[in-house]
C-alpha cells in the first residue's frame, strides 16, 4: 500500500517541504512548496498541514549533522531528540531550529512517527584518508572528524542517474552553501566540508577552509570570543565578505563592471571550486562525470564555464558539450523526496519489527 510521508527541509529562517505517495521504489509529489520565512515553525505546519488533506503516515525531517552517533535515517524519540541537542554544537547554524521543528511537528501531529535523515549519513563510512583530521588522536574520541555533508542531495544525484551513474563521479552542489564530493562507484569517498559544514569551499557568507593560523591570530591580537569567530566565519565572510556588497552571487554579477572586488569575489568562489574538483579528481585517480548541481550550479551558467575552463587540463569540457573524457551534467537534487525514500524504508521496517534504530558509529 502507499505510505503518505511529509518531508520536511527546514532552514534557520526558511523551509521547503514536500508530500510523497510512497510505494516501493516510485515516489510520487502529491504537494510541495517552501516557505521563505518560517521563524513560527508552528504557523509553518498549520500552513502545510491545509494542504496536505490527511494527516501523513510519517514525516521525514532534513538534520545537516547527527553528531559522531547519528547517521543513518532514524525514528525520533526523546533519547534521539538528546543526540540531536548535542550534536548542535557541531552545526549551531542548523541543528537548533531542526530541533525546534522536530518539537512543532510532534505537537501538530502527535503520535506520528517522525524520523530524522541526516546530511552526513551519505559520508558515514569516508575511508581513514578523507575522514581522519591532522589533529591528535585523542580528539577523535570527542567525535573530531571529517563528516561532510549535502549527503542527501548526493544520494539524489545518485539515484537519478541510474544505470549512467559513473565509475568516478565528482558532484560541485553549489549554493549558498556549497561542497564538492567525489563518489567511487555510487560510494563516497571524499569531500570538500569538514567538521562543520562552514569548510571547504568559499561560500555566499561563509569563509571555507582557512589558514587556522588566521583563527589564532584574531584571538590573539584582536581579542575576538569564540562567538564573535563563529558570526565572523558564517555570516560575514565567503562572497560577502571580500565584495562588502552581496552574498548573492546575481547580485555579485549586476555589480561587477561598477565595483571591482564584486568581480574579485566571483572569480575566487569559482577557482575555490575548481580547486577543490581538481583535488576529488586526485582522490578517485581520475574523473568521467563532473555533475553541477544547486541554486549556483543549476543557473549560473558564466560560474559553470569558469570552472569547467579552469579544469580543461583534466578533459572537462563545457556543461552541454561533447567530450571524449568527462561528461558534465546539470542536475537538479530533489532532497525532499529523498527524505520521503528513507523513511518510508525505515517505516516499513520498522512496522515488520526488523528496524534496527538508529545507526550509530563509535567515534
Amino acid at each position: 500500500m502507499d505510505t503518505l510521508i511529509l518531508a520536511i527541509n527546514g532552514g534557520s529562517s526558511s523551509l521547503k517541504y514536500g508530500t510523497f505517495s510512497v510505494a516501493g521504489d516510485r515516489a510520487e509529489t502529491l504537494v510541495s512548496g517552501a516557505i521563505e520565512t518560517a521563524h513560527d515553525h508552528t504557523a509553518s505546519l498549520d500552513e502545510i498541514a491545509a494542504k496536505l488533506g490527511r494527516s501523513p503516515d510519517a514525516i521525514g525531517h532534513r538534520i545537516v549533522h547527527g553528531g559522531p552517533r547519528l547517521f543513518r535515517p532514524t525514528l525520533i524519540d526523546d533519547g534521539v531528540m538528546a543526540d540531536l541537542k548535542a550534536a548542535c554544537a557541531f552545526a549551531p547554524l542548523h541543528g537548533p531550529a531542526a530541533l525546534n521543528l522536530i518539537a512543532a511537528a510532534r505537537r501538530r501531529y502527535p503520535g506520528t512517527p517522525q524520523i530524522a535523515c541526516f546530511d552526513t549519513g551519505f559520508h558515514e563510512h569516508l575511508p581513514a584518508i578523507a575522514a581522519v583530521l591532522p589533529v591528535p588522536k585523542a580528539l577523535r574520541a570527542a567525535g573530531v572528524r571529517r563528516y561532510g555533508f549535502h549527503g542527501l542531495s548526493c544520494q539524489s544525484i545518485v539515484r537519478q542517474l541510474g544505470a549512467d551513474l559513473p565509475e568516478r563521479l565528482v558532484i560541485a552542489h553549489l549554493g549558498s552553501g556549497a561542497s564538492v564530493t567525489a563518489v567511487l562507484d555510487g560510494v563516497s569517498v571524499d569531500t570538500s566540508m569538514g567538521l562543520t559544514p562552514s569548510g571547504g569551499v568559499m561560500m555566499a557568507t561563509r569563509s571555507g577552509d582557512v589558514d587556522p593560523g588566521l583563527l589564532l591570530f584574531l584571538l590573539r591580537e584582536h581579542g575576538m570570543t569564540a562567538r564573535r569567530l563563529e558570526v565572523l566565519l558564517d555570516r560575514q565572510s565567503g562572497l560577502l565578505g571580500i565584495s562588502d556588497r552581496s552574498g548573492d552571487l546575481r547580485t555579485l554579477r549586476e555589480l561587477a563592471p561598477s565595483f571591482p572586488d564584486a568581480r574579485l569575489a566571483i572569480d575566487i568562489f569559482c577557482r575555490s571550486v575548481a580547486k577543490q574538483v581538481a583535488a576529488m579528481i586526485a582522490s578517485l585517480g581520475g574523473i568521467d562525470m563532473l555533475v553541477f548541481s544547486g541554486g549556483i550550479g543549476e543557473h549560473d551558467a558564466d560560474t559553470r564555464q569558469a570552472i569547467c575552463a579552469d579544469l580543461a587540463w583534466a578533459g572537462v569540457a563545457q556543461a552541454g558539450q561533447a567530450s571524449d573524457r568527462v561528461s558534465v551534467r546539470i542536475l537538479s537534487p530533489n532532497e525532499e523526496e529523498q527524505i520521503a525514500r528513507e523513511a518510508s524504508v525505515l517505516l516499513r521496517a520498522s512496522a515488520s519489527g526488523n528496524a534496527a534504530g538508529a545507526r550509530r558509529s563509535e567515534p
